[in-house]
């Protein structure tokens, strides 16, 4: 009783409801949070200190900045957030978010842009394709239809296009999507589909797929639990969704090499963003690499 009751009296306060609001879904530094709510550092400082202190906020170092996103909590205090999380943003603050999340989008655009041709040569320095590529190959259910989220170079695109009818690959890099489509075109690939959008063209086409392949992507996205939210609306009833990614690491060099917006994810972090999504925990496989990273692959189905 005594630690709920400071929970909640950290809680009270209608700006760091607004905090525990914005949080919920995204991880944001603490200058982005400044922009949002207009506040100067020290007096948001404050706040995230009070809802850290309590336990409602949790905190990660990449490079010289701090993100915080919102925790768990106890039962009782996802009961709570449930009708606050159905609160919308103001005008002003919902604008800003979107603006950070454009921000975000276009340093990863730019990277692709401009790195396109060195793209394997600095994957090579952290995972490459084949460090996880047979292993996600092996967890494939074959069905009607494939979709595959940022296919870089195209490799996993053939092993695809070799169990599924039809196949899409999705990305947001028209750089990245030709060198793609050269990798079919040269294997004799014909049931690929090339879409430059991001995943909201997926969610647009709902209950189309019944496997979703995401590849050492989200590290590279601004906002992975929309994404989650979008692939769970493209998925079938009973379809199966492979995310592949780093675990958290401290190496914040990969931000400039190699173009990474987060450095890796915690294993709980991706099953907390696929359950607040509607997706179940399936399979998964962890392997440590020479380098000091290691990969993760999960697997998560719809019910």
């Amino acid at each position: 009783m005594p630690q709920l009751a400071a929970t909640l009296k950290a809680a009270g306060d209608p700006l760091r409801l607004e905090i525990l609001r914005l949080l919920s879904q995204d991880s944001y530094s603490v200058l982005e949070l400044c922009r949002i709510f207009e506040l100067r550092q020290p007096a948001l400082s404050h706040h995230l200190k009070v809802l850290a202190q309590a336990g409602l906020v949790s905190k990660r170092r990449e490079g010289n900045n701090l993100f915080y996103r919102r925790t768990a909590g106890s039962v009782l205090l996802q009961q709570l957030f449930s009708g606050l999380d159905q609160l919308p943003l103001s005008a002003s603050r919902a604008a800003t978010v979107d603006q950070i999340a454009s921000e975000r989008a276009e340093a990863s655009r730019r990277f692709f842009a401009d790195y396109g041709n060195r793209f394997r040569e600095q994957q090579e320095l952290i995972a490459s394709y084949s460090v996880y590529g047979p292993q996600v190959a092996q967890l494939l259910k074959p069905g009607r239809h494939a979709l595959e989220v940022g296919p870089g170079e195209g490799e996993f695109l053939e092993e695809l296009a070799n169990r599924f009818g039809t196949v899409t690959a999705l990305d947001l890099s028209e750089t990245m999507l030709t060198r793609a489509q050269a990798f079919a075109d040269e294997r004799g690939l014909q049931n690929i589909e090339f879409v430059c959008d991001d995943t909201r063209a997926a969610a647009s086409r709902p209950e189309s797929a019944d496997c979703i392949v995401v590849n050492m992507v989200l590290h590279h996205t601004p906002e992975p639990a929309q994404i989650f939210h979008d692939l769970q609306k493209a998925l079938k009833p009973g379809g199966q969704l492979l995310i592949t990614e780093l675990h958290d690491h401290a190496q914040d060099w990969a931000r400039d090499a190699c173009g990474d917006l987060w450095l890796g994810f915690a294993p709980q972090q991706l099953v907390d963003w696929a359950a607040d999504a509607g997706l179940s925990r399936g399979r998964s496989e962890h392997s440590a690499l020479r380098n000091g990273f290691q990969v993760q692959i999960q697997e998560f189905l719809k019910r």
